[in-house]
């Protein structure tokens, strides 16, 4: 019975949001909605919503590649940072570094978004006392983007840091030592022997992480509401990734579209569904899976 309850709360909210989106479901026709096959789907692709689209698909791309990248790289380097015996109290370190994972994300966000405020953060008054200029973290495209980035990796890269600490830490040490003997440096011996050996269980992250990346809401939501709007006729601000842009299209616009918004998710589920199995497949990090 339970895994038939299961079931059903997996697949009713989904088959319901998949029949949505080939329906005119929205504010106007609240009661007199029915079916009208693809034409959410061309509205996207070539109606009027196409330039809102592409653009955040790009967007979207463009954060879960770098925020997937920058993440693992810091976690790794500091991993091996910890993971060095001549580290002092690394236990320390250590905790303090997985705080931010340790912490709730909702009030971490805000409490950014606080102390980058334009008008009233902390961090702008900082500058305007040492002489310099106010910085439109979050109301100018470009800063917007990066503030929203630099956020999303301090919540991220304790994950990373944590799963490249404990791989690193099943590594043999005999192997370093035989390395040592044979006269290899230390970019031979993280080359040859580190990277190889966390391949296995960093990859399956990475995958799991830009997946995860791809359909980020919380960070964008709490920290711009989407925008800044460069353009007041869009329904996509500057920083809207497809996650908020869903929801904007949904309840946040004068169209209140379900089924257009509906069509979005079903595309935002492909593409990340799409994306994970070419990539487990290349890399194979799921081939022992598979054989057990």
């Amino acid at each position: 019975p339970g895994l038939i309850a299961l079931a059903l709360c997996t697949f009713i909210p989904a088959g319901l949001s998949i029949y949505i989106s080939f329906t005119n479901y929205s504010l106007i026709h609240l009661q007199d909605w029915g079916w009208v096959g693809l034409a959410n789907y061309e509205r996207i692709f070539t109606g009027l919503l196409q330039g809102d689209f592409w653009r955040v698909l790009v967007w979207t791309f463009a954060w879960a590649f770098l925020s997937t990248l920058l993440s693992f790289l810091i976690g790794l380097f500091l991993a091996l940072i910890l993971n060095d015996k001549r580290i002092v109290e690394s236990n320390i370190y250590r905790t303090i570094l997985i705080l931010p994972w340790a912490l709730p994300s909702t009030i971490t966000i805000l409490a950014w978004a606080g102390l980058f405020s334009t008008s009233f953060g902390p961090i702008n008054r900082l500058i305007i006392s040492l002489g310099g200029e106010a910085v439109p973290w979050l109301t100018e495209p470009g800063w917007a983007r990066l503030t929203c980035l630099f956020v999303n990796l301090w919540i991220a890269f304790p994950f990373m840091m944590a799963a490249c600490l404990g791989a690193l830490q099943s590594v043999p040490a005999e192997l370093y030592d035989a390395a040592h003997v044979d006269g290899a440096g230390k970019f031979q011996t993280f080359r040859f022997i580190t990277l190889p050996l966390l391949r296995m269980a960093v990859v399956p992250l990475l995958v799991a992480g830009f997946a995860m990346q791809f359909s980020n809401f919380s960070v964008i939501f709490l920290m711009t509401n989407g925008g800044p709007f460069v353009d007041a006729s869009a329904v996509a601000g500057a920083t809207d990734l497809l996650a908020t842009y869903m929801y904007r299209v949904a309840f946040a616009s004068t169209m209140n579209d379900y089924g257009i918004a509906a069509a979005n998710g079903m595309l935002l589920f492909l593409i990340v569904g799409t994306i994970t199995v070419i990539n487990a497949k290349f890399t194979g990090a799921f081939k022992q899976a598979d054989e057990l």
